[in-house]
């Protein structure tokens, strides 16, 4: 009997967990995790390159992995292996971790906008 009644609140608690998740078969942690793939775009232009965000160093400090097409945005850009993200919001990529390449300020809406170096203007957006 207690094995029947053990079996029948897992099946309401596996229930219970499907239900809060619409059916949905991603777990709260997929959902909460925002993706660490960009899109980058220099002023406006369809042109675009990827760029991730990795592991992460130190406290604001990631990795990070600029594809060799970015040069076409942005000469030297893909010498870029750090992401430094500052209390303020603001984002830096460094060849070394603490001299920025290139900086981004947080743009209206879903992802960055750079403001140094302030040619080319740089878009920086998450892929979802």
């Amino acid at each position: 009997m207690k094995v029947l009644s053990t079996f029948m609140a897992i099946a309401a608690l596996a229930g219970g967990v499907q239900l809060f998740h619409g059916g949905s078969d991603e777990s709260i942690a997929n959902e909460a995790t925002p993706s660490n793939s960009y899109r980058l775009t220099a002023n406006g232009d369809e042109a675009a390159c990827a760029v991730k965000r990795g592991a992460e160093v130190s406290n604001g400090l990631s990795q990070l992995t600029v594809a060799s097409d970015c040069r076409n945005l942005m000469p030297g850009i893909e010498r870029a292996k750090f992401w430094r993200e500052q209390a303020d919001g603001t984002v830096a990529f460094s060849e070394n971790g603490i001299d920025p390449i290139v900086t981004f300020s947080v743009a209206d809406g879903d992802g960055y906008e750079s403001y140094a170096p302030v040619a080319p203007l740089l878009a920086l957006n998450n892929n979802k």
